[in-house]
């Protein structure tokens, strides 16, 4: 078992609100807040420190309908004020500090690089970032501890809700526990010439990049429940298509990236332009993707 222990604190007692967050024997700090509580946030101490922060709004024409600012700053709290003008999309910061205020400002421009490339990487979020600063040099041992850093925040940040540097691990770590990561699951329909493939990592269902699916949606419904149904499935194909996350080549959509789903059986609708039963219909050499969620319990 190789768990982890996050420690959450609700400064003012209601979930939403000004929300601390830390792992037992990590030197980093998370304080995440509402844009209203934006004061409150800044009279605190840890926005005087060095650090690294995000800006998170909603936006329906963004990529997972949230835009990101990724920024650093020797005094946080000068740099959020700054942004209260200036930046109007967002609705909520994340700021991450050292609990032992021995973060400088080569270590935040470090984070900051990193921050920003792992979104990219990650594909969830759209980048209000203008430019990609180059990572600088640090000493060997300063970056591995930036390294480990960054690894503390991607398992504090969507315990928060905030998934823009959660990536998909390249290389599964032998000590995950079973449920963590599934088998890669396939999806094809030879005559629309779709072949998906898809795994469950750490709860989500990601369909994964270079799946090859419908270039558009194409069922109908005919009873108003259906049709309903069937219109947010339409909506959020043409949502990837836009975004760029599905492309399409040759009469046939290719996705660009991982991309995460609600359920298995939406994934399925999307690839296929239609209703899917996403629990049968992928699968595996271990079976479909209902047999596999379901063992042990029999």
């Amino acid at each position: 078992m190789n768990g982890k222990q996050v420690k959450l604190f609700l400064v003012d007692g209601t979930p939403g609100g000004l929300t601390t967050a830390e792992i037992t024997n990590w030197t980093g700090h998370v304080l995440s807040a509402r844009r209203s509580d934006l004061a409150d946030l800044l009279r605190r101490e840890e926005a005087e420190r060095t650090g690294v922060y995000l800006l998170l709004g909603e936006d329906e024409s963004a990529v997972g309908d949230t835009r990101c600012y990724v920024g650093e700053a020797d005094v946080v709290a000068a740099r959020l004020r700054s942004h209260a003008k200036d930046k109007p999309f967002w609705n909520q910061v994340v700021v991450i500090t050292s609990k032992d205020t021995n973060l400088t400002k080569s270590h935040g421009r470090y984070l900051e690089s990193r921050l920003i490339e792992l979104a990219t990487q990650a594909g969830r979020v759209t980048l209000e970032n203008g430019t990609a600063p180059p990572t600088p040099r640090l000493p060997e041992a300063d970056a591995s501890d930036m390294e480990y850093f960054l690894g503390q925040l991607q398992i504090v940040l969507p315990v928060l809700g905030v998934n823009a540097i959660r990536v998909r691990s390249a290389r599964p770590d032998a000590a995950q526990s079973a449920p963590s990561q599934s088998p890669i699951f396939a999806l094809r329909n030879a005559r629309q010439g779709v072949d998906a493939s898809a795994q469950q990592v750490d709860g989500e269902f990601i369909m994964l990049s270079g799946s090859v699916v419908v270039p558009e949606w194409h069922g109908v419904g005919k009873a108003a429940s259906t049709q309903k149904a069937y219109a947010s499935y339409r909506a959020q194909h043409e949502g990837l298509l836009a975004d760029g996350s599905i492309v399409v080549e040759n009469r046939l959509g290719r996705v660009t990236r991982d991309i995460v789903f609600s359920s298995p059986s939406t994934a399925g609708a999307i690839a296929l332009g239609r209703s899917c039963n996403g629990r049968v219909e992928w699968v595996s050499a271990e079976g479909s993707f209902g047999a596999w969620e379901s063992r042990g319990v029999e």
